[in-house]
């Protein structure tokens, strides 16, 4: 055996779960992704969907695509930065630019990819970049990229923010990443806060908005436009694999940084053009986003409902105020072992386990979207209270 394969061999965790019957990963779905799927001919009820919207089924999303690839065919066979810019893709920036609020927009093939090109590019030595410790791990992977000094501070803790902004050099760039809304735990970054420590130290300051589009915000904006702090944020990043029912990402700033980013950002350069048929999904997705407020009204609706279930039944579900509900379990087993027993109760979860988390913090993510009803939540509400009895997790 080779080194590497000898060295790899010794990683096991996923056969030990495999053996103990709980492995939760690569369920093959064989339906539409909806409020409820079918897994190996089973009924489930999806609650680990990332799209808050609900509009990853809507026929006038699938009709946009369907359109798009008669016209342009599958693919662009090439980076934006040479043959795989289509006058779709323009369209879809100057949509964005306009939606956000920002002058400029580019359009990457994935939202790990717009994080990894962005925040790896933008920042030199001598520069710094400051990150919130919980930042999702495409944050993560763009500043290990970097070759600028990297200061973390503590989770939405301003304090800690303003501690290490004194540590900068006065005329260096300084540039803040944090999230919107925090993927595992579903808390929001204090973003007016965040902006205002900009203001006092001269920094930049750049929002991964991929879990709070189309759920915060007048049409789905987000949380700067929640918080009407968009102008003050120097760089938006958005991904459409969420509530735009598509697949791909976005930066939204300025044109001299966008200029910058075109020609430097290698995540962008040396990747094909997302697709047609993404590109007319999320086009329409904006228009339905926008026409059809309902959909954040009732998403906010039963997100207040379940929020106010799981802390009724005991559950520990920590500062979350959003559609992603953490239900912590603080134990990698166990986690895999209630993931399991909601499955077979027909309810579909996501286990989040270290190295995503400490292990003292593991958690299941429950997600919701604009098309769950009520008597969906109320279900799944019943059958985990059920399953975590049985694990003692709650009285």
């Amino acid at each position: 055996m080779k080194l590497l394969n000898e060295k790899l061999s010794k990683y096991t965790a996923p056969q030990e779960a495999k053996a103990a019957g709980i492995y939760p990963y690569f369920r093959a779905i064989s339906s539409e992704q909806d409020t409820e799927v079918d897994i190996n001919g089973r009924r489930v009820l999806m609650f680990g969907s990332n799209c808050y919207t609900g509009l990853v089924n809507d026929p006038r999303i699938k009709e946009a695509a369907i359109e798009a690839t008669r016209k342009y065919g599958t693919g662009c066979a090439g980076s934006p930065f040479l043959n795989g810019t289509l006058d779709l893709h323009k369209q879809l920036e100057h949509r964005i630019a306009e939606y956000i609020g920002k002058e400029d927009v580019m359009i990457y093939s994935t939202g790990f990819g717009v994080n990894l090109g962005v925040v790896s590019a933008l920042t030199g030595r001598e520069d710094y970049i400051l990150w919130d410790e919980r930042d999702h791990a495409s944050i993560i992977e763009g500043r290990r990229l970097s070759f600028s000094q990297q200061l973390k501070y503590k989770h939405l803790d301003m304090a800690s923010l303003e501690k290490q902004l004194q540590r900068c050099e006065p005329d260096k760039v300084k540039l803040i990443v944090t999230d919107g809304v925090f993927s595992m735990e579903g808390d929001v970054a204090p973003l007016p806060e965040i902006t205002a420590l900009a203001k006092k130290y001269n920094a930049s300051v750049m929002v991964d908005e991929a879990h709070a589009i189309g759920v915060f915000g007048e049409g789905g904006r987000g949380t700067c436009n929640h918080f009407g702090v968009t102008k003050d944020v120097d760089l938006i990043m958005g991904t459409f694999s969420k509530s735009f029912a598509s697949l791909g990402g976005f930066i939204a700033t300025d044109k001299e940084i966008t200029n910058f980013l075109r020609h430097h950002s290698r995540s962008y350069i040396f990747t094909a053009s997302i697709t047609p048929a993404s590109t007319a999904a999320a086009l329409k997705a904006i228009d339905i986003m926008i026409d059809e407020p309902w959909r954040q009204e009732h998403l906010w609706n039963i997100t207040n409902y379940a929020l106010e279930g799981f802390r009724n039944m005991g559950c520990e579900i920590g500062n979350t105020s959003t559609p992603i509900i953490p239900l912590f379990i603080r134990d990698n087993f166990k986690t895999f072992s209630v993931t399991h027993d909601l499955f077979e109760e027909g309810i579909f979860v996501n286990p989040v386990v270290s190295p995503a988390v400490a292990p003292e913090d593991t958690l299941i993510r429950f997600s919701l979207m604009a098309t769950h009803t009520k008597e969906q939540v109320t279900e799944a509400l019943e059958k985990i209270q059920k399953v975590f009895r049985k694990y003692e997790l709650i009285p």
